[in-house]
């Protein structure tokens, strides 16, 4: 049988004009899948792109767990390509990634993947070639269960975001390495300084910016990339993409955050959310009024409109400078109020990990940081700070403290970027995710991993223990062991890491009961803990997934040692 993906066409297509979508595919066999070029139009601006059997977002691919797939991928580009099954458990040489799975697809060439459906969930799929993904190369997966989900719902629709840019990545990459701060839209000004006086008084704010300017930052670095246009599922706005529902029904709503750089802050004003799977993997469930989702990150969550009236997924980057904006409908052409962005967050010198003794930042972006001296900050690196874990900060128990709510674990004491929900209702955090079901016996890891994440930011340069990916050896793992990995965050940047081919345990604390993920965001000035269960030989991607990141150098090549024979490659 040859699907051709008229079985997920159809399901999209009613989907789209409001027809309940069956839990229950068409079969999956064969698909076959074009690499072109595609005309990105955001009702802002038009521009080339890439994308999948002709458009962007490419089409919605539907799986069953159990079933074995063949996807014959055709490039149709001018240059090589690769699509990377994000997410997905598959032997090496079916994961997508030029120089560590496969040499990548020629033009004019077809490549047939053959892999097995092993998980059920959300998740997608993406080039790994060049900057194609932020070019518009990007789609859907969603694989259905062998057995019921522990939840109901009726209709389900996929709600996947990106941060379309008027630039083409290779011009973007090129414009940061020429100046960090090139598109930063919020830059402060003698305005905001004055602001600042009426605040803190004048000698403390002339410090404070002084204290800015010697690091050579400023506290709007929340976003690398900005003037952007938030697209979900490829509209803005303003063209306003809508789901429809019949009052009272249970809807699922699939959210896939496909940005190149962009975090994004969702929330649906009038209805609770409540969070049923993060990264494909089904979690205890959470009602929340707002939550976060890192850029490659997917969350399941259910809402049930019971008025017959219109309301507004609205989605606003972490930096507050633009938004995405669909609408859950009884019918086509209703819409609700669009709310405003609340303020835009500031760093704060807690995210720079200044507030701890020992540390020199490096004016040649070096990785010695002993013996900081606070009161000469001139040729400091600010991305270069190791040792910044403010989860255990002497003196500092926040839960005694009137009037203030415990901190949340995976945010800096003090941080700027700490996330809340607005009219100070219920935010999702990692630490409210807990495992439905374990996936794996809880033990006790054999060795751990400390992977730093560092970087210089006015060279536009990221890495990982301060070396880039060209100049470090593979991470070197044996199979059958269980390896702790702990994640120190050296820099101003939130850092969404992601390992290719193994599940990453994120330690919340609730050992047996910690969440699955394929993605662990790491905030500045914190350190993050998960666990792997080193289950899959071959060769893997691990890196961070904002696009600029690890094309400049936060990637590493894993090699699992051992293990079963892996299979021959295509």
């Amino acid at each position: 049988m040859n699907s051709n993906l008229f079985g997920p066409a159809l399901v999209a297509a009613l989907a789209a004009v409001g027809i309940a979508v069956s839990p229950m595919p068409t079969r999956a066999d064969t698909y076959n899948l074009s690499v072109d070029p595609v005309t990105i139009d955001t009702g802002t601006f038009t521009r080339d792109g890439v994308g999948f059997n002709g458009a962007s977002p490419g089409p919605v691919l539907r799986f069953k767990e159990g079933e074995d797939v063949t996807i014959n991928v055709t490039n149709n580009l001018d240059e090589m390509t690769s699509v990377h099954w994000h997410g997905l458990i598959l032997p090496f040489e079916q994961d997508g990634v030029p120089t560590i799975s496969y040499d990548g697809i020629k033009p004019g060439e077809t490549f047939t993947y053959n892999f097995p459906i092993v998980q059920a969930g959300t998740y997608w799929f993406h080039s790994h070639s060049g900057f194609q993904e932020p070019d518009g190369a990007y789609g859907a997966i969603i694989i259905e269960p062998k057995k019921r989900e522990p939840f109901r719902y009726d209709r389900e629709y996929v709600v996947q975001l990106t941060d379309a840019h008027p630039h083409a990545g290779h011009r973007i990459m090129r414009n940061l390495k020429m100046a960090p701060d090139y598109y930063n839209r919020q830059q402060e000004t003698v305005g905001d300084f004055f602001n600042d006086v009426g605040k803190m008084g004048f000698d403390a704010a002339l410090n404070d910016r002084m204290g800015w300017g010697e690091m050579r930052m400023m506290k709007t670095d929340v976003e690398d990339l900005q003037g952007f246009t938030p697209l979900i599922n490829g509209k803005s706005a303003d063209q306003n993409w809508t789901g429809i529902f019949k009052p009272g029904e249970r809807v699922r709503l699939r959210f896939i955050n496909s940005s190149a750089m962009a975090y994004f802050d969702i929330r649906i004003p009038g209805l609770k959310m409540t969070v049923v799977n993060a990264d494909g993997n089904n979690v205890q469930p959470v009602r929340v009024d707002e939550f976060r989702i890192a850029v490659a990150e997917t969350y399941d969550v259910i809402v049930q409109p019971k008025e017959d009236s219109a309301y507004t997924i609205f989605a606003q980057s972490m930096g507050r400078s633009a938004f995405g904006r669909a609408t859950l409908a009884p019918k086509e052409g209703m819409t609700a109020e669009i709310p405003e962005m609340s303020e835009p967050p500031r760093l704060t010198m807690a995210d720079m990990g200044m507030a701890h003794e020992g540390m020199d930042h490096g004016a040649t972006g070096g990785d010695s940081m002993a013996g900081m001296d606070h009161s000469n900050m001139k040729e400091m690196d600010h991305s270069n700070m190791e040792g910044m874990d403010h989860t255990n900060m002497e003196g500092m128990d926040h839960s005694n403290m009137k009037g203030m709510a415990k901190p949340d674990p995976f945010y800096a004491a003090g941080s700027g970027l700490r996330p809340a929900a607005a009219n100070g209702g219920k935010f999702l955090s990692y630490a409210d995710l807990k495992a439905q079901r374990p996936l794996y016996e809880h033990r006790a890891p054999t060795r751990e991993l400390e992977l730093r994440l560092t970087g210089n930011m006015e060279r536009y340069s990221w890495s990982i223990n301060g070396k880039r990916y060209s100049e470090e050896e593979e991470i070197r793992l044996k199979y059958g062991e269980r390896v702790r990995i702990k994640f120190i965050n050296e820099t101003m940047m939130t850092h969404p890491m992601h390992l290719h081919g193994m599940w990453s345990i994120l330690d919340v604390g609730a050992e047996k009961w910690n969440p699955i993920k394929h993605v662990v965001s790491v905030s500045p000035g914190t350190t993050v803990f998960m666990e792997t269960e080193v289950d899959a030989p071959g060769q893997w991607a691990f890196h961070c997934h904002l696009s600029y990141h690890a094309a400049s150098g936060m990637f590493r090549r894993v090699v699992v040692e051992g293990g079963p024979e892996p299979t021959a490659m295509n």
